[in-house]
C-alpha cells in the first residue's frame, strides 16, 4: 500500500474547496425530487466527495478503499494524474468542448484508431455513444438493419442498460417495467455453473446451456434471428462467468441462424478481465459487434460499438446521429485512459491481483460457510452468499450486513444477482498486493462479525 502521507485527505482541504451538504438534507431533496427508486447501497446513506487512486473519501474525511471501482467505471484509478493533466490542458487552451460528428475533431479519430488496434480481428468500424445503454441500443439496431430480422436473443439474468430496448432484453424482473413489452426478443437459459439450470457440474457438463440457445431459436422464433447479446461475465447477474467454450458454441449457433453476435463488454472491457483490452479478444469470441462503456472512459460518459465494416454499411442511405457521441472531452479522456492502461501494464496487474484476490476468497470459503461460490475473471470477482451450501438458499439479508460491515472498516463493495446475494468486487486496475491483502482481511473480519464461521 502506498504511504498514507502520499494521499491527501479531506480534512486538509475541505474548508477551502468544498461546501459539504448534510446527508439528511441530500436525502430529503432526493425524496422530493428524484424518482422513488433512486436507491443507495447502505443502510446509512454514504456521501462521497473526493477520490484519488484506489480510494474515496466521505464528507467527514474518512477514507475507503473503493473495491467496486465507482460501480465498475474506474479502470486507471480515480483522478489519474495523466487524465487530469489532459483535461486541464484542454480547458487552459480553450479547446472546443462540444462539436458532434457534424464537424471534424482529432480526438475522436485518435480514439477510434487506438480502439480498433486492440479490437478483435475484423471489427474495424466504430461508433461512439454516451453510455453502455446507448451502445447496446445501437448494436441492436445495427443487427436488425444488417440482417433484415428483428428478434434478438438474450440470457436470463443478463443486463444491458436502462433504456427501452435494453431493458426489454433484461433478465431481471425488478429492473423491468410495463414500458418494456416482450416484443422482438426472447430469452435463453443462463450459463450459471453454480446454479446450473440443467443440474450439471462445470467439469463434466456437455454445455447444455449452449445447446439451449439453439432450442430457444427453434421454439421461440421463426427460425431466423437478428442477433444475440451476451456479457462475457454477467455483471448485474452476479459476475457469472461461463467457460470459454460456451461462447464458441453459441457464436456458431447464432451465425447458423443468420444472426449477429453482440459481446456486451460494458463491464468486462478496458483491460479488467484479461491481458487484452477486451475479453472477447482474450477468449477468442467470434463476435460481430462489441459494446463498451464504464471503465473505457475511466468515469467519463462515453460508450462505443465496434462492428464489422459490412454491418456498418447497413446504415447507408439512412441517418444516424448522436449529439454527444464523440465529443472532444470524453474521447480525449477515453484515449488517455487507454494509454495509461497500456503504459502501466494495468491489464497484467488486473490478472495478477485478480488471481491473488480469488485465491484469498477461496481460502475464506474454508472458514466461512456463508460463501457459497467464488467466481469471475481478472478484477471482476463475485462471492455468492448462501444461508446453507446444500440448499444454496440466497443470503440476501446477510449480504447487506456484510456490505455495511466492510464499510465500517473502510472498504466499499458492490452487490448483484437476482436476489441481491452476490458481493461484487471490481476495484481500479491499479490496486496493489498490499491493498488486496487489506481487502481480504476486512472480508474475514466482516464475515466473522455476522456470525457465520465454521
Amino acid at each position: 500500500m502506498r504511504p498514507e502521507e502520499a494521499i491527501p485527505t479531506i480534512s486538509q482541504e475541505a474548508e477551502s474547496s468544498l461546501s459539504i451538504a448534510q446527508n439528511e438534507d441530500l436525502l430529503a431533496s432526493r425524496a422530493r425530487h428524484f424518482l422513488p427508486n433512486a436507491h443507495h447501497y447502505h443502510s446509512d446513506a454514504l456521501q462521497l466527495v473526493r477520490a484519488k487512486g484506489e480510494y474515496v473519501w466521505d464528507e467527514q474525511g474518512r477514507r475507503y478503499l473503493d473495491a467496486i471501482g465507482g460501480i465498475v467505471c474506474i479502470s486507471a484509478g480515480h483522478n489519474h494524474p495523466k487524465v487530469k493533466q489532459k483535461l486541464m490542458q484542454m480547458l487552459a487552451d480553450d479547446e472546443i468542448q462540444h462539436t458532434s460528428l457534424l464537424y471534424l475533431s482529432r480526438h475522436v479519430v485518435d480514439l477510434a484508431e487506438t480502439l480498433v488496434d486492440v479490437a478483435p480481428e475484423g471489427l474495424d468500424a466504430v461508433s461512439f455513444t454516451n453510455s453502455g445503454s446507448e451502445a447496446n441500443e445501437l448494436a441492436f439496431m445495427t443487427a436488425r438493419q444488417a440482417t433484415g430480422e428483428t428478434i434478438v436473443i438474450n440470457l436470463r439474468h443478463g443486463y444491458h442498460g436502462g433504456t427501452a430496448a435494453t431493458l426489454a432484453q433484461c433478465g431481471h424482473h425488478n429492473w423491468r417495467y410495463r414500458a418494456q413489452p416482450n416484443a422482438s426478443n426472447t430469452s435463453a437459459l443462463e450459463p450459471n455453473c453454480y446454479r446450473c439450470p440443467f443440474n450439471q457440474k462445470r467439469e463434466s457438463c456437455d454445455l447444455e446451456c449452449a445447446k439451449n440457445v439453439e432450442t430457444t431459436i427453434q421454439t421461440s422464433t421463426h427460425g431466423r434471428i437478428a442477433g444475440m447479446i451476451v456479457e462475457p461475465v454477467m455483471g448485474v447477474g452476479g459476475f457469472i462467468d461461463p467457460p470459454a467454450e460456451y461462447f464458441h458454441r453459441v457464436t456458431e449457433i447464432v451465425h447458423n441462424y443468420g444472426g449477429r453476435y453482440i459481446s456486451d463488454e460494458v463491464q468486462t472491457g478496458a483491460g479488467r478481465c484479461g491481458n487484452e483490452f477486451l475479453l472477447s479478444r482474450e477468449l477468442g469470441i467470434d463476435a460481430d459487434m462489441v459494446t463498451m462503456a464504464k471503465g473505457f472512459g475511466n468515469g467519463a460518459a462515453i460508450g462505443a460499438v465496434l462492428m464489422k465494416p459490412e454491418d456498418a454499411k447497413a446504415f447507408e442511405g439512412k441517418l444516424y446521429f448522436n449529439t454527444f457521441g464523440g465529443d472532444p472531452m470524453q474521447t480525449a479522456q477515453a484515449k488517455v485512459t487507454m494509454d495509461v492502461i497500456a503504459e502501466e501494464n494495468l491489464s497484467a496487474n488486473a490478472v495478477a491481483m485478480g488471481q491473488r484476490m480469488k485465491d484469498g476468497m477461496r481460502e475464506l470459503m474454508k472458514k466461512h460457510s456463508l460463501i457459497g461460490d467464488v467466481r469471475g475473471r481478472g478484477l471482476l470477482l463475485g462471492m455468492e452468499l448462501v444461508k446453507n451450501r446444500t440448499g444454496k438458499t440466497h443470503a440476501t439479508e446477510e449480504t447487506a450486513q456484510f456490505m455495511d460491515k466492510c464499510r465500517e472498516k473502510g472498504v466499499l463493495v458492490g452487490k448483484g444477482g437476482l436476489q441481491g446475494n452476490v458481493i461484487r468486487v471490481a476495484p481500479p486496475l491499479t490496486i496493489s498486493a498490499g491493498q488486496v491483502d487489506e481487502l481480504l482481511e476486512v472480508f474475514d473480519r466482516s464475515f466473522s462479525e455476522i456470525g457465520r464461521t465454521d
